[in-house]
Parts: structure tokens; C-alpha cells; sequence
């Protein structure tokens, strides 16, 4: 999964098709991410100690890593990624996520 939290995504797909959010939560085992302000259900919540008042809260749920994209903001575009190979001038090496439309390198 080349989607990590705090990565821009933009939805390709369902209801919420075109939205551009953040990614607060990423869940690798399961191939799925919360992003923020995507697809918000409603939860109906008991009184607890922790929540003595209950009732109905709306929150985020997860959406499939097929359902979004990496977004480039500096392209203003979504793009797929690769991974690419760098070397620093120390000889050492490592992987980097890059965007195929642009060419840019993933913050």
C-alpha cells in the first residue's frame, strides 16, 4: 500500500467522487484509510461513563486505497505513484515515492 497518513488523496470513485482530503488514518492489513471528510456515517452511541449524554455522532469510516488517488498539489492533479531508487552523495540509498503524471518526488 504506497498510501501513508498525511498524504493528500483525491476520491476517484462512490459518492464522494472528486473530494480532496487527508488521510488520517491508514490501515495496511485491510487495504483501507480514513479520510478526512469522506464518507461520513451516522453511529448511534450508548450512554457510557466516558459519554454520559449518547446519542448520534457522525464520523469518518473507511474507505477502500482503491477509491482514492495520490493527489499533487503542486501539479493540481491525482496521479499514481511509483517507487524509485535514490542515492545522497554518501553513497547510501533509498526508496522514494514518486508521481507518474509529474514526475515530482512524494513529501
Amino acid at each position: 500500500m504506497r498510501i501513508k497518513k498525511g498524504d493528500k488523496v483525491k476520491v476517484i470513485t462512490g459518492a464522494y467522487k472528486g473530494t480532496i482530503g487527508e488521510v488520517t488514518k491508514a490501515f495496511p492489513s485491510e487495504n483501507k484509510v480514513i479520510v478526512e471528510g469522506v464518507n461520513v456515517v451516522k453511529k448511534h452511541m450508548k450512554p457510557t461513563q466516558k459519554n454520559t449524554e449518547g446519542g448520534i455522532i457522525e464520523k469518518e469510516a473507511k474507505i477502500h486505497v482503491s477509491n482514492v488517488m495520490l493527489y499533487d498539489e503542486k501539479a493540481k492533479v491525482a496521479s499514481r505513484v511509483s517507487m524509485k531508487t535514490v542515492t545522497d552523495k554518501n553513497g547510501n540509498t533509498k526508496k522514494v515515492r514518486v508521481y507518474k503524471k509529474s514526475g515530482n518526488e512524494v513529501k
